[in-house]
């Protein structure tokens, strides 16, 4: 947390208030660095939005985006954003979340329950176990699926990856606190309470972008990094390139799978998702380019903090500014 302010930004306010909101939130924005802003799309996010766009006419290089808040209030008053922010009213903890969601949203979502979310007209209906497992079931898919950076994911996210508990969850992000960035799959077999059992599980859905082994921010498991590596110099790959994906698509699944001692089905699953990680690298690279011309470049700029300012609206309330630190900064506004 940086700071915390109110600001009185629309009606009933007053005008003076409304030009006085005005000049306390383009401080804020110049003060921190802002460069996007997440308006909550619930009660008078209109308003709101006309608001910031009338500020933002000073500011060209910031842009803003309405955000769905739905869940941000069951968040801010659960006993997860109490541990987070034991400082703060439900208010400001809903604000941040909101910008959070715009930074990462699947760690963010994941700390609500789904049912809290709203998925369906008739989800009272029907059996509220059943229900609750179904949902929960699909939270751990998409997790496993996308998998988790393990030096930025929160303990609610990684406690829905395979293998990981609340505890074991919990001994990561202190291990990284206390010992640095984790660089290396290896290395995460040192935290407390992670036995080989629960690494063998988990080790193929935590990502190390920072590792210098490209497999360690993949979906490879290190079981299979020495038969990877020898797929890689039989098709002289040298990085996770176009020219790799072309490489990689050209190959006789059954005659590797044999050269290589493993399974087609395995042998499948390591190219599937080798070619996801140069769709992803061709995207970056495409964004990047992008990014002198479109607002794209103050929304994802790589290898930079991303500043993000949040407006949840609330119309009988002043709207309230609070500022948090964590892998970014962001203004929220609530």
């Amino acid at each position: 947390m940086l700071t915390t302010q109110v600001i009185y930004p629309v009606k009933p306010a007053s005008a003076r208030q409304i030009e006085e909101a005005k000049r306390d939130l383009a401080d804020l924005i110049g003060q921190y660095g802002v460069e996007i802003i997440a308006i909550g799309n619930g009660t008078a996010s209109r308003e709101s939005e006309a608001f910031v766009a009338e500020v933002l006419k000073d500011f060209p290089e910031v842009s803003y985006v309405i955000v769905n808040e739905s869940g941000a209030s069951v968040y801010s008053a659960s006993e997860l954003a109490r541990q987070e922010f034991p400082e703060l009213t439900v208010e400001k903890r809903s604000a941040i979340s909101i910008a959070r969601r715009l930074q990462d949203p699947l760690a963010e979502l994941v700390k609500i329950d789904p049912k809290s979310i709203g998925v369906g007209q008739y989800q009272h209906d029907v059996s509220q176990k059943k229900l609750s497992e179904s949902l929960d079931f699909v939270v751990d898919t998409v997790v496993n699926q996308v998998g988790v950076n393990v030096n930025t994911a929160s303990p609610a996210l990684l406690s829905h990856v395979a293998g990981l508990n609340k505890t074991i969850s919990e001994n990561i992000v202190k291990y990284r606190e206390e010992e640095g960035k984790i660089t290396s799959r290896a290395q995460i077999k040192k935290v407390p309470r992670l036995g080989a059992k629960a690494f063998e599980q988990a080790a193929g859905f935590l990502r190390i972008p920072e590792s210098s082994n490209i497999l360690d921010n993949t979906g490879v498991h290190p079981e299979n990094y020495a038969a990877v590596k020898e797929l890689f110099k039989r098709l002289d790959i040298k990085g996770l390139n176009e020219e790799a994906q072309a490489k990689l698509k050209s190959i006789s699944i059954k005659e590797m799978a044999q050269e290589l001692d493993l399974g087609q089905e395995t042998l499948k699953d390591i190219i599937a998702d080798l070619l996801n990680q140069v769709a992803i690298s061709v995207i970056l690279l495409t964004l990047q380019f992008f990014a002198r011309m479109s607002w794209i470049s103050k929304t994802y700029k790589l290898g930079k903090s991303l500043r993000v300012l949040s407006v949840m609206s609330l119309t009988s309330v002043p709207l309230l500014i609070s500022v948090s630190m964590r892998t970014v900064s962001f203004i929220s506004l609530i």
